[in-house]
């Protein structure tokens, strides 16, 4: 603990082991590179003009709400992440502003794209970059985007990037269940939102990206990028629902004040991190199979050491198109239709409403048409308490 609260200075060895970056407690005993036994990637590589002419294309039009994040993930060799990120700090003039070494920017973010888990079939690198590119959408809008300062501008791209940082596949239920040091850690409390945040602040501290700044301000940013992660637990999903309505029912939103600025970031994360039932047909319906995916794997993991499968991870009794009609019915809309009102009925808004409903009677579609056994979790089949609380217990 001693050698973890020292100062390391330039030059210094930082341990018995040589390990010459300065880590967080948590960053060091959980998420380190060196005691997961990962291995960090070799320098990215060039890609041939071809491709990055078509990247470079591609991020011209990254406010596009169209913008298709697995091509770009291709056409970047898995580096959307990263090369997204520096795109979006240059053209917000994060850069400039934060006074950010490039160099030093680069390595951070190459640090958090290698601590998603690339095996996941919903919660990896990918997702962060569209959930980052869905929050620059966001903080675009009309409504929003007069009042941000470049700090808030900062911290929304990178609580977006770094939102699910290490998350491991499998939701927080069952890391409760199966006694997981993390469980344990954070007293099974929000426990996968906080260990994005500590990773997140392990990896700012070890990159020194912000060591220049103010203690003051780096100590400000980091509570600021909890909150913002935090609000990311789908179970403070109502908390921050009602909370939403009242503001716009009253019309007390005042966003010259840094507290409803920050809680609107908030609500603006919490969209962009469930947004893809909001995205057009042929995107929404791979995230759709992904996540599912992911859901099933746990409940396979769970089938193999003899726990209760979760809800929503019974392959055989949970379909894709009951889960999703589940979960826009009871976590997205509800949340898309304030958010609508927040920004005036906004272009953006009233696309992805569209979507959203189209999206819906497209799975609606395919329930239809699958034998009515394996549609068991479909609202139809089951009171909408049961329902509500199935979709609020899963990590979206």
């Amino acid at each position: 603990f001693k050698l973890l609260s020292d100062t390391t200075h330039s030059g210094e060895i930082g341990t018995k082991k040589k390990v010459k970056r300065l880590l967080s407690f948590q960053r060091y005993f959980h998420a380190s590179r060196l005691l997961r036994g990962i291995i960090p990637q070799a320098p990215l590589h060039l890609l041939d003009e071809d491709y990055l002419g078509q990247a470079r294309h591609m991020l011209s039009k990254v406010g596009m709400w169209d913008f298709d994040i697995f091509l770009f993930d291709r056409l970047t060799n898995g580096n959307s992440l990263v090369t997204l990120l520096c795109h979006l700090f240059n053209t917000h003039g994060l850069i400039h502003h934060f006074k950010l070494d490039m160099v030093t920017l680069h390595r951070f973010l190459v640090m958090v794209q290698e601590d998603y888990h690339s095996q996941n079939p919903y919660h990896n690198a990918v997702h962060a970059a569209d959930v980052t590119q869905a929050m620059h959408c966001y903080l675009k809008e009309p409504k929003l985007a007069s009042f941000l300062t470049p700090l808030d501008i900062m911290l929304g791209l990178l609580a977006a990037a770094a939102h699910d940082v290490d998350h491991p596949g499998v939701n927080q239920p069952f890391l409760i269940k199966t006694n997981h040091h993390l469980a344990n850690l954070y007293q099974n409390m929000s426990v996968l939102e906080n260990h994005h945040w500590r990773s997140t602040i392990g990896m700012l501290r070890e990159s020194r990206l912000l060591a220049h700044l103010p203690k003051e301000m780096t100590q400000d940013i980091e509570q600021q990028l909890g909150s913002l992660i935090l609000a990311t637990d789908i179970n403070r999903q109502n908390e921050f629902l009602t909370r939403l309505k009242a503001h716009l029912h009253n019309k007390d939103l005042r966003l010259e004040d840094t507290h409803d600025r920050h809680f609107m970031l908030q609500i603006a994360l919490k969209c962009a991190d469930i947004c893809n039932p909001c995205r057009i047909w042929e995107m929404s319906k791979q995230w759709s199979e992904r996540v599912c995916e992911e859901f099933y794997r746990q409940g396979d993991l769970e089938q193999k050491f003899e726990l209760e499968i979760s809800p929503l991870c019974n392959q055989q009794k949970d379909s894709i198109p009951s889960i999703q009609i589940g979960f826009m019915t009871y976590i997205v809309e509800p949340l898309f239709r304030e958010w609508a009102r927040f920004t005036g009925n906004s272009p953006l808004s009233e696309n992805m409403l569209s979507h959203l409903a189209h999206n819906k009677a497209q799975w609606k579609s395919l329930l239809h048409k699958q034998p009515r056994s394996s549609s068991g979790s479909s609202p139809e089949h089951g009171g909408p308490g049961t329902e509500k609380e199935a979709h609020t217990g899963l990590d979206a």
